[in-house]
């Protein structure tokens, strides 16, 4: 049986997040590819959070908020 897709207002605000941490990245003036290698997480997989193509896991969004030097409440604020 295929996984239950999610709500449309759940999709809508994983786009909001990723906007909100492709705005947090370029407030901080540094690439994708700068902001993964800090943060310690694949480039790849940032570009699907910012695009909003994958739910972040926790630990990441705590990861990015660190690197970016920003509250996590920040990232996922409405």
């Amino acid at each position: 049986m295929p996984p239950e897709r999610s709500p449309e207002w759940v999709l809508a605000r994983r786009r909001q997040v990723g906007n909100t941490v492709r705005r947090a990245r370029q407030d901080a003036d540094v690439t994708q590819e700068e902001l993964a290698l800090r943060a310690g997480i694949d480039r790849q997989t940032l570009n699907r959070i910012e695009q909003g193509h994958a739910s972040p896991r926790l630990d990441s969004l705590i990861l990015i908020a660190d690197a970016l030097g920003v509250p996590l409440a920040r990232l996922v604020r409405d």
